[in-house]
């Protein structure tokens, strides 16, 4: 059983690769918010909401206007460093479906870009069921590998392995009289909800009501994210907000 590595938390922990499992495979979780799956060679990231800021400002609510390169510049470097095959965008990708026709060009070249030489997939969102193809890459509903379906929102069902977004989990414990509040991937083996990777994408805490129906307590994991590694940490040792 896995237990708490409260004590890895600082920043001067050191770099550590941990493996979470679903269905009988093995996946690692990077710190930046991604998952990479070895075995089938591909990267998964959820909810990037590109356009985010624009968005917003087309609201008359103004955020600086950097969001998009800030998420794409930090999805390169991952790629870089995994160089991945596959990449399968989990939903949101963009905050509103029609923010993909409007990228600035230097964003979507450089998009393009990382679409390069791999396979690329872009899961349809509640907030871009629709998308362009000048964004590139394959528009799909769902995706099933080897028995493990992607998709953006959790399914009723809750007997069969999945991978999915749209909840933005986050955890939060104690760790020697103070509370570290952390964006964390959920996960109970069967069912895996990942962590938000927009740079401007909100965080719900995993003991939220929204949660109860997808995962049973005892059998929950939240791996957090710290500066350096991701670290596990028991269900029964989270904090509601």
């Amino acid at each position: 059983m896995l237990r708490a590595r409260l004590d890895l938390m600082p920043e001067t922990a050191p770099s550590l690769r941990w493996h979470l499992t679903i269905a009988g495979h093995t996946l690692q979780p990077l710190v930046a918010g991604a998952l990479y799956w070895e075995a089938e060679d591909t990267l998964l990231v959820a909810d990037l909401h590109l356009e985010k800021g624009a968005a917003f400002a087309a609201l008359g609510m103004l955020l600086p206007p950097y969001d998009t390169r800030s998420t794409l510049s930090r999805l390169g470097k991952i790629i870089a460093k995994v160089n991945p095959s596959r990449v399968v965008a989990l939903g949101d990708s963009f905050h509103r479906s029609e923010c993909a026709d409007h990228l600035v060009e230097d964003d979507l070249a450089f998009l393009l870009e990382l679409q390069n030489g791999r396979d690329w997939y872009w899961i349809c969102g509640n907030h871009d069921p629709h998308l362009p193809a000048c964004i590139g890459g394959t528009v799909c509903g769902t995706l099933t590998m080897s028995g493990v379906t992607l998709r953006h929102e959790p399914s009723e069902d809750a007997s069969a392995p999945e991978i999915v977004g749209h909840l933005h989990p986050v955890a939060r414990i104690s760790r020697r009289g103070t509370v570290v509040r952390r964006r964390c991937f959920a996960n109970d083996g069967n069912r895996l909800v990942m962590p938000a990777f927009g740079a401007y994408a909100g965080g719900l805490n995993v003991l939220h009501e929204a949660f109860q129906p997808l995962f049973l307590r005892h059998r929950l994991e939240a791996w957090m994210m710290g500066r350096h590694a991701v670290y596990p940490v028991l269900g029964s040792l989270l904090l509601p907000d």
